[in-house]
């Protein structure tokens, strides 16, 4: 047995006591490549760890879908058909989208959905919260640490602290009184509009 051999059973045993499935049988392959390409060793580890997450994330949104015990056609094909829709748009807009607390299954589609725009199609997303509130959409911290870079990997943030513009519009009504009095704020009866009402005067 070679020393190769040695380090790899080891390795392989050390892997499975960290529970890290997907570096066990991916850490030989990409050792190959970063032997021959002449990868640093930073990006070598984090090649490992992205797949690493990338696998845990796949396993959890089973997990979640499973616990949601939707029907096997809704979950398995109406969830992957809608989400092929929505590829033909080459910009998706969530508009408020800390607004209303989310359940697992609805937050692991939302995750399904960033995950196969990753990349490939652009989402513009508007939110009340700053990411540091994002939990309150996914419930799982780690889906929300995925989820969040995932997002911010190729983005432009824009961070507004202004004041909201319906309040300032109430503020504003609230000074200048509730405006025009009833009988000026509606139109005329049909039945009651006499022709001198459509005539200008001479």
């Amino acid at each position: 047995m070679s020393a190769t051999t040695i380090d790899a059973s080891r390795l392989t045993l050390l892997l499975n006591e960290l529970r890290l499935p997907a570096i066990k049988h991916l850490w030989q392959q990409f050792a190959q490549r970063s032997d021959k390409e002449g990868w640093p060793a930073a990006r070598f580890l984090m090649a490992l760890a992205e797949h690493e997450v990338a696998e845990r994330d796949r396993r959890r949104i089973e997990r979640h879908l499973g616990e949601a015990k939707l029907p096997v056609a809704r979950r398995e094909f109406a969830l992957e058909a809608a989400i092929q829709r929505l590829d033909r748009y080459h910009l998706l807009i969530l508009d408020d989208l800390v607004y209303v607390t989310k359940d697992q299954a609805e937050t692991s589609v939302l995750f399904e959905l960033i995950s196969a725009r990753y990349e490939r199609r652009s989402v513009l997303i508007t939110a009340n919260q700053p990411f540091g509130e994002w939990g309150k959409v996914f419930q799982d911290p780690a889906m929300t640490l995925a989820a969040v870079d995932r997002l911010v990997h190729h983005a432009t943030i824009f961070e507004m602290n202004v004041e909201s513009y319906r309040r300032r519009t109430a503020l504003a009504r609230k000074k200048t009184g509730p405006g025009r009095t009833a009988q000026y704020a509606t139109t005329k009866n049909v039945e009651s509009v006499t022709p001198s009402d459509n005539q200008t005067g001479t």
